[in-house]
């Protein structure tokens, strides 16, 4: 009885929750899906206007109050000590859907030096490019590790358009993948259609720039969207 249920809901373009550089083939109208597929984003922060750099608190209420342990054990691995989010968004990826997130690089008027991202249930790729003029200088090294070296000959070095370089990073089950530095500010990120084998669900965290920070030139709000945001009573707005 259940599938001849399911069997007489119509074929229809539904809204699939993509917006800015996320995509997918349902948005692309290169997709119909029945309504189970369809699989909105959750984000937890405030309202955000980053063209006139204007924001408002609006219904945030916090972060999901299941993200406060992943956010105290994160404190406890290297690089991301004082790490405080003010943004959570959770992202669902099917490649029944052709889902997919162009190469961008993340605002940094409010987001801070570090991106973090764990990701469940598959593992992925995440593309990273340098979108600017000039070249990269790429040397080659044995397959070996460096103990080999005496022994191998080292191709040389060589240079190549920044265009045309595409650094390809495994991203494992249950890994935690962190953004930093010029990997934040230089290099895009981007995850292509053909790295979405299985189901993939993503929780990104953002902390707050400098400007937000104490002494920053926002730092009362900074301080009012932490005390929301780590107060865990979020709901997805």
């Amino acid at each position: 009885m259940a599938a001849a249920a399911t069997a007489e809901v119509p074929e229809v373009l539904q809204e699939c929750g993509c917006k800015g550089i996320r995509t997918c083939l349902i948005c692309e109208g290169r997709r119909h899906c029945d309504p189970p597929w369809q699989l909105s984003p959750q984000d937890y922060g405030p309202k955000v206007n980053f063209r006139k750099q204007k924001l408002k608190m609006g219904d945030f209420r916090g972060l999901p109050s299941f993200s406060r342990e992943v956010v105290q054990r994160m404190g406890l691995y290297p690089g991301l000590e004082g790490f405080q989010p003010v943004e959570q968004c959770n992202l669902d990826y099917s490649p029944e859907r052709g889902s997919a997130i162009d190469p961008h690089l993340d605002d940094a008027w409010l987001w801070g030096e570090r991106l973090v991202s764990l990701n469940l249930l598959s593992p992925t790729v995440v593309s990273m490019c340098r979108e600017a003029p000039g070249s990269l200088l790429l040397s080659s090294a044995p397959a070996a590790g460096p103990e080999a070296y005496a022994d191998c000959l080292i191709a040389p070095s060589r240079s190549v358009l920044c265009q045309e370089v595409e650094v390809a990073i495994p991203v494992p089950c249950r890994s935690l993948l962190v953004l930093a530095g010029a990997a934040r500010h230089q290099w895009t990120h981007a995850i292509h259609r053909r790295h979405i084998e299985a189901r993939r669900v993503c929780a990104t965290f953002r902390e707050l720039s400098a400007e937000f920070c104490p002494g920053g030139r926002q730092q009362e709000v900074g301080h009012e969207l932490l005390q929301i945001a780590l107060s865990f009573q979020g709901r997805p707005v």
